[in-house]
C-alpha cells in the first residue's frame, strides 16, 4: 500500500516471506490440526469403546475404510474449464474439487455398511444405528463447508457487503467483517447441535465419538482440497514475479479466486471436526475420572463446575490475544525491515529500491542495470524466528492450565474447564475464521471489478492486513487449543481418579 506496489511484485521484500506463511499456515498448519483432530476421534470413540472389541474395532476399521475411498476420489478431480481469469465459472472448478470428495464420501458410507455387517450382523439395531452415526457426522462435515462458503465466497451477499462498505474507508470495511463474522457463527453451531443431540439419541456418547470419526473419515481428500488454496494462490505470486504472459496469470487468478473459498470451507470443517472430536475426549475423560466407582457430581449449577466453566470460557480469549499480539509484534518487526530495505538498499549505480520501484510504476519496466534486488532472506528469517519464539507462552498455557486446575482443585472443575473451553473457542475460531475470509475475498472481488488501486480497493487491503492473523492464526490456533486441553486432561485422568475437591 505504502509504495503503490502489487502484493506478488518482486521488488517487495517480504513477498518470499508471504508464500512460504501460506503453506506453512494453510498446508502444514492445517495438516497438523486435522491430523490432531482425526487421531483425537479415534482415541476418544476407542476410549469409549473400552471393554467391547467390537466397539474398540470400529473406528479403526473406519478409518481404514476412509483411506482407501479418498485415495479412489482423487482420481476424478477434473474439470474442462478453461483458464479465463475472473470471467471462469467458479461454480463449475468448484464441482470439479468436490466430485472427487462426493465419490470418496460415496464409498467411505459404502465401507461403513459393510463394516457394520461385519461386526455385528446385518440384522443389528444397534449396527445401523452406529451407521447412522457416521453418516450425520459426514453429513455435517459437508454442511459446515458448504454454509462457510456462504459467508465467505465473493459470489455472496455477506462478502459483496464488506466491498460496499469500503466506499466509507478501513473502520468500516473492519466493523462489518466483524459483524459477518459474528453471524456466521449460527449455521455451524446449529448443525453441530443437531448433530450432537441425534447422535446422542441414537448410540449415546459413543455415537458423538462416531460423528467425529465420519466427519473425518475422507480427510485425505478434504485436506487436499484445503491445501490447494495456498497452491494455487502461490502459483500466481510466481507467475507474477517471474513476469509471465497474460494468459498464465488468467489461468493462475482462476485458480486462485477459488483458493480462497476452500481454504475457509477447510477452516469450518476443522471447527467443527475439532468441537465432535473434542466432545469426545470429554466423554472419555468422564469415564476415566470414575473408574474408582466413587460418585461424582457433574451438575453445571454445582459452584466449581460453574467456576472451571467460567475459566474455561476465558482462556480462548487470552490465548488469542497472545497469538494475535505475536503477530502484530512480528508484523511491525517486518514493515520496518521492510521500510529499511526500501530506503537502503541499492544497485551499483546508487539507485534505492524505492527509486527502483517509483521508476517501475512511472514506466511500467525497469532495465536490468538500472533494478534493484531486495533482500527476501531476512524478511523470512523474521518471520520464522518470530513464530518459534513467540509460541513458547501460548503452548506452556495450554498445557499446563488443565494440569494446574486438575491436580490443584479436582477433576470436577477440570471437566468445567474443558467445557466451557469447547464452548467459547468454537465461536471464536468460527467468527475469526469467517471473518478473515470474508475481508480476503473482498479485497479479491476489488481486484475482480478493477478496484485494487482505488481507495475503495486500499480499505479492502486494510480489512484484508487484520484478516490474515484472524483467519490464519488465532482462528486455527482455537481449535489446537481445545482439542490439546482435552487430550492432557485425559492423559492425567488416571491420576486424579476419585479425588475430592482440593484433594
Amino acid at each position: 500500500v505504502e509504495a503503490g506496489i502489487d502484493e506478488d511484485d518482486p521488488h517487495n521484500p517480504a513477498v518470499i516471506a508471504d508464500n512460504v506463511g501460506d503453506n506453512v499456515g494453510d498446508v502444514a498448519g492445517m495438516g497438523a490440526d486435522l491430523f490432531e483432530s482425526y487421531i483425537g476421534s479415534i482415541i476418544g470413540a476407542a476410549t469409549l469403546g473400552g471393554e467391547n472389541p467390537h466397539l474398540l474395532a470400529v473406528p479403526m476399521w473406519l478409518a481404514a475404510g476412509g483411506l482407501i475411498s479418498s485415495f479412489i476420489g482423487f482420481f476424478f478431480v477434473s474439470t474442462k474449464e478453461k483458464g479465463d481469469g475472473w470471467n471462469t465459472n467458479l461454480t463449475a472448478l468448484m464441482f470439479a474439487l468436490e466430485k472427487g470428495m462426493y465419490i470418496a464420501n460415496v464409498l467411505f458410507l459404502i465401507f461403513a455398511a459393510v463394516i457394520m455387517i461385519l461386526l455385528f450382523g446385518p440384522g443389528s439395531e444397534t449396527g445401523w444405528k452406529m451407521f447412522a452415526c457416521v453418516l450425520i457426522g459426514l453429513i455435517s462435515g459437508m454442511a459446515i463447508g458448504k454454509g462457510t462458503e456462504f459467508f465467505t465466497s465473493f459470489d455472496y451477499g455477506p462478502t459483496i457487503s464488506i466491498k460496499d462498505r469500503a466506499r466509507t474507508g478501513p473502520a468500516t470495511v473492519i466493523i462489518q467483517g466483524m459483524g459477518v463474522g459474528m453471524v456466521s457463527t449460527i449455521v455451524p453451531t446449529l448443525i453441530l447441535v443437531a448433530c450432537i443431540v441425534a447422535c446422542n439419541a441414537l448410540v449415546g456418547q459413543y455415537g458423538i465419538a462416531l460423528a467425529a470419526v465420519g466427519m473425518l473419515g475422507t480427510l485425505a481428500v478434504s485436506l487436499s482440497t484445503d491445501a490447494y488454496g495456498p497452491v494455487a494462490d502461490n502459483a500466481g505470486g510466481l507467475a507474477e514475479m517471474a513476469g509471465l504472459g497474460p494468459e498464465v496469470r488468467a489461468k493462475t487468478d482462476s485458480l486462485d479466486a477459488l483458493g480462497n473459498t476452500t481454504a475457509a470451507m477447510g477452516k469450518g470443517f476443522a471447527v467443527g471436526s475439532a468441537v465432535l472430536t473434542a466432545l469426545s475426549l470429554l466423554a472419555a475423560f468422564k469415564e476415566e475420572v470414575t473408574h474408582s466407582g466413587k460418585v461424582m457430581s457433574f451438575d453445571i449449577s454445582d459452584p466449581i463446575l460453574l467456576a472451571g466453566t467460567l475459566l474455561g470460557a476465558m482462556l480462548p480469549f487470552f490465548f488469542a490475544a497472545l497469538t494475535m499480539m505475536s503477530v502484530g509484534k512480528a508484523a511491525a518487526e517486518m514493515i520496518q525491515e521492510v521500510r529499511r530495505q526500501f530506503r537502503e538498499i541499492t544497485n551499483a549505480k546508487g539507485t534505492t529500491l524505492l527509486q527502483a520501484i517509483q521508476q517501475v510504476t512511472a514506466h511500467g519496466s525497469i532495465s536490468e542495470d538500472d533494478d534493484v534486488e531486495p533482500d527476501s532472506d531476512r524478511c523470512v528469517m523474521i518471520s520464522t524466528r518470530s513464530s518459534v519464539k513467540e509460541m513458547i507462552a501460548p503452548g506452556l498455557y495450554a498445557v499446563f492450565t488443565p494440569l494446574i486446575v486438575g491436580f490443584f482443585v479436582s477433576a470436577r472443575m477440570l471437566m468445567g474447564l474443558l467445557a466451557g473451553c469447547i464452548g467459547s473457542a468454537a465461536m471464536m475460531a468460527i467468527m475469526m475464521g469467517n471473518a478473515g475470509g470474508a475481508w480476503d475475498n473482498s479485497k479479491k472481488l476489488c481486484e475482480k471489478l478493477k478496484l485494487k488501486k482505488t481507495d475503495q480497493g486500499k480499505a479492502c487491503v486494510v480489512g484484508d492486513t487484520v484478516g490474515d492473523p484472524f483467519k490464519d492464526t488465532s482462528g486455527p490456533s482455537l481449535d489446537i487449543l481445545l482439542k490439546l486441553m482435552a487430550m492432557v486432561s485425559l492423559l492425567i485422568a488416571p491420576l486424579i481418579d476419585g479425588n475430592d475437591d482440593w484433594e
